[in-house]
């Protein structure tokens, strides 16, 4: 069944990716067999209908779930592989489809927020206690969003807008002496609608390395979203998210920024026409106070423009782009800033049975020239449920601030690694229960520029694998089974790519019993590797984990929650130091907090 782009239910969805005024039916949103997405096409479509491979984690699995990490939610998805310096705001990377962690994009709200100087996104201060949805999209993306989407995208929302006016208060602890703190308040009416959330972390932590002392995180972090519809149409939006904090690690501590805000304006010019002007600022601060102390703020300043049209059953894009990367740091880096200017386009074409999306975009940036890539996908529906898809692209990842200009370090004439990616899926779709398998194939050259997680360049890799994921929901039961099983190798010798697992698995099962909701998740990744330096290249085993817990309605309005973390105290690693020593979890975890909302 096809689900119009201009309505679903009683609700407005323009067109665009623009976060600020989107607005899905919560029951949309948190479907289980077919929820709707805006990443994978600029614009809400189905899963379904999106012809990408999409993991979606609604409003309700964050909530059951309790995270206290944003990596929590994304460990062992389908495709996705996490490697962290240890718990509780250590340094993170996130793996998709074998691809690096800065080769993959993240979004916050529509607004892109990395490091200009390493060029990832620093995963571990995002705070998932102020996000409302999570979509991942797997595959390359660079035809729609530029530079590093080689990986995939993925994009978090905050705060809901649901209909009304209300407000709510939280407070919880658990070991390690962690405590959070929080509070908002939501106004929605016919045409304006406003959040605003505020949440307070702390942990005195657990030891990074074996034998090693407590390392705290404390995190410190407010959201805020708007937006107002005129009577002509004309929509106008704003978001911001701050968090700020510092972290201890092997060898010393850090101060850091993480932070997101943008400003809005849809305009419907004729009745198949609308524009979009997205404005929007991110910062990535970071203070590190270690024997080898610095100051490395970046700063990101983008303007995008989209022009959406439509004849029939037919969607087109056009838009432009243009970005300022500004670093200011205590290093005496050879260039202080780069602009990306780019244009790109978009064709979303339905014959009935068959879709076709098609895209192309063009970056021209200062630093390393001009880049083209493309995009084509292909669905037919086979019959009112089973559909099957192809697609074919190209992306590239482009060398960070650290890989083109670093003091005896960075070399100014490296080139974007490209990347030619292959994907052949088909899925199955019913009233309570969903299937989905994708086949996937990437040729990257260049892969592993200097700042990236391997030691030096990888002139060609190959990336191959194949993604599984189910769902079922009946009577208060919610299961989902995801699996992925890839191959992730250096051309040269066939050698596994670093700090990747190639096989996970992953089972969240929930079920409604009156006034309680239980669940429990269990999750297992296969061995990776690290390379050290003057060590050389050191195995890491596999491991699994089991979670569990309980969420009970104790009066209206008032709810307690009680989650247990690798409830065997399995201690675990996923990345080496330096010197061999191992990043190890923090094993058992148990958080237990309360929740009131009430009306105001």
């Amino acid at each position: 069944m096809k689900v119009s782009r201009l309505a679903v239910g009683s609700f407005i969805l323009p067109f665009s990716l623009n976060p600020f005024s989107v607005v899905i039916s919560q029951e949309s949103t948190d479907s289980l067999t077919d929820p709707i997405v805006v990443t994978a096409t600029l614009g809400p479509k189905t899963t379904g209908e999106s012809l990408s491979s999409v993991t979606v984690i609604g409003e309700k699995d964050i909530r059951l779930q309790q995270p206290k990490e944003f990596r929590e939610l994304l460990e062992s998805q389908p495709g996705v592989s996490v490697s962290r310096s240890g718990s509780f705001g250590k340094q993170t990377s996130v793996f998709i489809r074998g691809h690096a962690s800065d080769a993959s994009v993240l979004l916050v709200d529509g607004i892109r927020v990395r490091s200009a100087t390493v060029g990832g996104a620093a995963w571990q201060y995002l705070p998932p206690q102020l996000i409302n949805r999570i979509e991942i999209v797997r595959g390359g993306r660079s035809s729609l969003y530029g530079a590093d989407a080689v990986g995939g995208v993925i994009q978090a929302f905050t705060l809901p807008q649901h209909e009304g006016k209300s407000g709510w208060l939280e407070a919880g602890a658990g070991n390690y002496d962690s405590q959070q703190y929080a509070a908002g308040a939501a106004f929605s009416g016919n045409s304006s609608k406003l959040s605003i959330g505020v949440n307070r972390f702390r942990t005195e932590g657990a030891p990074v390395i074996r034998d090693g002392d407590d390392k705290s995180y404390n995190s410190t972090s407010g959201a805020a979203s708007g937006s107002h519809e005129f009577n002509n149409g004309v929509r106008t939006g704003f978001t911001f998210l701050n968090a700020d904090g510092d972290s201890e690690y092997a060898g010393g501590e850090e101060d850091f920024v993480f932070q997101v805000a943008g400003v809005s304006l849809d305009v419907p010019v004729t009745e198949n026409w609308r524009t979009l002007l997205q404005l929007s600022d991110a910062r990535d601060e970071l203070e590190d106070f270690s024997s080898f102390p610095g100051v490395f703020n970046t700063r990101t300043r983008n303007s995008r423009l989209e022009n959406w049209l439509t004849s029939g059953t037919h969607e087109f894009v056009l838009g432009a782009e243009y970005t300022v990367d500004q670093v200011d740091s205590s290093v005496s880096y050879d260039e202080r800033s780069r602009s990306n200017s780019a244009v790109f386009s978009q064709a979303l074409l339905n014959f009935g049975a068959l879709d076709i999306h098609l895209s192309a975009r063009s970056d021209d940036n200062e630093s390393y020239g001009t880049e083209q890539t493309w995009g084509a996908g292909a669905g037919y529906a086979l019959d009112r449920h089973h559909r099957i898809r192809a697609s074919a692209g190209t992306s590239f990842k482009a060398p960070s601030f650290n890989d083109l200009y670093y003091p005896n370090f960075g070399n100014p004439d490296l080139q974007p690694e490209e990347a030619t990616s292959y994907e052949l899926g088909i899925e199955g779709r019913y009233v309570r229960w969903f299937w989905d398998v994708a086949v996937f194939h990437s040729d990257v050259e260049d892969l592993s520029l200097p700042s990236q997680d391997a030691a030096g360049s990888i002139p060609e890799a190959r990336l191959r694998g194949v993604e599984f994921s189910s769902g079922w929901i009946q009577n208060g039961w919610s299961l989902k089974v995801v699996a992925s099983a890839g191959d992730y190798e250096d051309k040269r010798d066939g050698r596994q790519l670093i700090r990747r697992a190639e096989n996970t698995v992953r089972v969240d099962l929930d079920k409604e019993l009156g006034t309680w909701v239980l669940g429990t998740t269990v999750r297992a990744e296969s061995q990776r590797y690290d390379d050290l330096f003057m060590i050389g290249r050191e195995r890491i085993a596999g491991y699994g984990t089991w979670d569990l817990r309980a969420r009970k309605d104790l009066a209206p309005g008032w709810v307690a929650s009680l989650t247990l973390g690798n409830v065997l105290d399995k201690e675990y690693t996923t990345a080496k130091r330096f010197d061999n020593a191992d990043y190890i979890s923090a094993g058992r975890t148990a958080f237990l907090s309360v929740r009131y909302e009430f009306g105001l």
